[in-house]
C-alpha cells in the first residue's frame, strides 16, 4: 500500500517536471548572425560591409571605413515552422494528454491517502494508555474494576456490568457485559 503511494507521489512529481520543463522558454535562444558583403563601386574601390543581427535586436554595421552605424531593428520576424505551431491558438493534443495523466496520479494519491487512515493501528503501549484513560473516567463515576487485560478492562456498578474494550485501530468502546 505504501509503495503504490510512493509511486504515485513519484509519477506525479515526474508529470509536473516534464509540464515545467516544457513550458519554461529554453535559455541560448537568439544567437548573433553575422553577414558580409563586397561591393566595387564604378571606381574600381572595394568595400566590404560586415552587418551583425544580435539577439538583443540591435543591428551593427561596420564599414571599411572605421564608421559605425548602431540602428535598433525590431524583433527578427517568425519563420515559418514557428508560425504554424502557433497559427491554431489552441493546445496541443500532448499536453492534454499530460494533464490527465497528472490528474489520474492525483486521483490514486488522493485515495491512498484516504484509505491509508483506515487501516491505521495502534502500538499496543498506546492502546493500554487509552484502556487505562477511559477505565478512569468509569471508576471516577463509581464503577469498580472486576478484571482487565491488555486490551478490555469488566468494570461492575451494584448489579451491571460493563465491557470497556480498546480495537486495533485505538478506537475505545463500551457495551453492557450482562447482569449477575
Amino acid at each position: 500500500m505504501r509503495l503504490l503511494a510512493r509511486v504515485a507521489a513519484l509519477s506525479t512529481l515526474a508529470t509536473v517536471g516534464v509540464l515545467l520543463a516544457i513550458a519554461l522558454p529554453a535559455q541560448g535562444r537568439g544567437l548573433a548572425t553575422t553577414t558580409e558583403t563586397t561591393a566595387t563601386d564604378a571606381t574600381g574601390e572595394t568595400t566590404t560591409l560586415v552587418t551583425t543581427v544580435e539577439a538583443t535586436t540591435t543591428l551593427v554595421t561596420t564599414l571599411e571605413q572605421t564608421t559605425t552605424h548602431q540602428i535598433v531593428v525590431p524583433t527578427l520576424p517568425t519563420t515559418t515552422a514557428e508560425a504554424e505551431s502557433g497559427s491554431d491558438n489552441g493546445t496541443a493534443a500532448w499536453i492534454w494528454v499530460l494533464l490527465a495523466i497528472l490528474g489520474v496520479g492525483l486521483v490514486v494519491f488522493a485515495i491512498l491517502l484516504a484509505r491509508r487512515g483506515s487501516s491505521h493501528t495502534v502500538a499496543p503501549e498506546e492502546r493500554r494508555r487509552r484502556l487505562d484513560n477511559a477505565v478512569g473516567s468509569w471508576v471516577a463515576q463509581g464503577w469498580a474494576i472486576e478484571s482487565q487485560d491488555g486490551e478490555s478492562a469488566v468494570l461492575r456498578r451494584v448489579d451491571d456490568l460493563v465491557l470497556v474494550h480498546v480495537d486495533a485501530a485505538g478506537h475505545v468502546s463500551a457495551r453492557p457485559f450482562g447482569s449477575s
